[in-house]
């Protein structure tokens, strides 16, 4: 009788332990320690439920898993969500469950938080493909081509193994989407800069920056969140025709604030500014008696201005050009022409040089001096010659105009 009754107890005893064990269903979240570790999967006993799970390697991480034992050993307590049964007897029963999926849930509740409160993440770049950029964030997550930088880029292999910052443009989880915005982060922090610039940037300072666009009218120089325009005429003290004869793209320049309008976003430089002025220590280069090469700029009916230095030109007169009598200067010179010239005279405040070709030359032995022409011949432009209607006709119309007040 006893015996019987414990075999009854027995009986009953095994039939409340199989009770007691929760059921396992597909989708729910448990708790399972590893029993074993095998090449390619880990073995777990799921808590709470008397069964054994199956976690293949490739569903413990998130990451690529070359070698199991690194992540997991045996005693380990791992949170896994049940993908499927395996068994169909639930005394012997199996389940296929999974680390990874758990781990990736909870990461795009994350990136959802992130997404909702606009807040900027960072990931590395696990791989460059057709059209943009993969990066890991606990999820895969896609850079489009268009959304890398705020700029035309031809190779994004450099991206590979970078860590960037991005904004998260869109998100869905059920469809495992996740695309992510690098260009975006850049041009806020552009514009972030670009208004402290404008509001600390004032007329007269003086600023490093570099070369970004060259276009026919000016150079675009980056000032280090924005772009300033040097005009072609305020880039060399000496003529260019356009910007490329003198700098290039990338070229690091000092560069003076012309002005500065914030409203619109316009900032006005100078390269010239910054540089030595073509007529500083002009005294000392062309002292008088001082023989330079020049070039002939302009000609005018009463002289030629010849280029000595870039920047600076002198004129000789038409009675300095030939011992022998000419009626224009262009009987004798042309523009471009190259001539060597004597400094007669310089005046560094009116920016003005008086030039002689003839005192460099031997003077013919049948030459007549030159007669000084009426003033009414000329006709003297306001231009900026720097030259009064006395340095053009010379001395010997000073002095008949001595002369003359004498006579009165």
């Amino acid at each position: 009788m006893t015996e019987l009754n414990n075999q009854v107890d027995g009986t009953e005893s095994m039939a409340d332990a199989l009770e007691s064990f929760g059921e396992v269903k597909i989708g729910d979240v448990v708790r399972g320690e590893v029993l074993a570790v095998e090449d390619k999967q880990a073995i777990v006993g799921i808590e709470g439920a008397g069964v054994e799970g199956v976690v293949p390697a490739k569903e413990l991480s998130t990451l690529p898993v070359e070698d199991i034992n690194e992540i997991i050993k045996v005693g380990d307590v791992l949170d896994l969500v049940v993908i499927s049964s395996i068994g169909k007897d639930k005394e012997n029963g199996s389940y296929l469950l999974s680390k990874r999926r758990l781990d990736a849930k909870k990461v795009w509740e994350d990136i959802e938080k992130e997404f909702q409160a606009g807040n900027i993440i960072e990931a590395p770049v696990t791989d460059v493909v057709k059209g943009g950029l993969v990066v890991d964030v606990g999820v895969r997550g896609f850079v489009p081509a268009s959304m890398v930088e705020d700029h035309f880029v031809a190779d994004f292999s450099a991206y590979k193994g970078q860590t960037l910052a991005f904004k998260i443009v869109e998100i869905e989880p059920s469809e495992n989407r996740l695309i992510l915005s690098h260009k975006a982060v850049v041009e806020a922090e552009k514009a972030g800069k670009k208004q402290e610039l404008l509001s600390s940037i004032q007329e007269g300072d003086i600023i490093e920056g570099t070369v970004a666009r060259l276009t026919d009218f000016g150079a675009f120089v980056d000032l280090g969140g924005i772009d300033g325009l040097v005009h072609v005429s305020e880039i060399s003290h000496s003529h260019i025709a356009k910007p490329s004869d003198a700098l290039k793209v990338g070229d690091k320049v000092q560069v003076a604030v012309l002005g500065v309008d914030p409203d619109r976003e316009r900032i006005s430089l100078s390269i010239k500014d910054t540089l030595p002025g073509p007529w500083d220590n002009i005294e000392e280069a062309a002292a008088p008696g001082t023989v330079l090469d020049g070039t002939v700029k302009r000609l005018t009916s009463f002289g030629a201005f010849v280029e000595v230095f870039p920047g600076v030109e002198g004129l000789v007169h038409i009675s300095q050009i030939s011992h022998k009598h000419i009626a224009t200067p262009h009987e004798v010179l042309h523009e471009g022409d190259e001539v060597k010239v004597k400094v007669l005279e310089v005046n560094p405040q009116d920016h003005r040089i008086a030039l002689s070709i003839k005192a460099l030359e031997e003077k013919p032995a049948d030459a007549k001096e030159d007669e000084v022409e009426e003033a009414d011949d000329y006709v003297m432009p306001e231009e900026s010659t720097g030259f009064s209607m006395g340095d053009i006709l010379g001395a010997a119309l000073k002095n008949d105009s001595d002369a003359a007040d004498e006579e009165q």
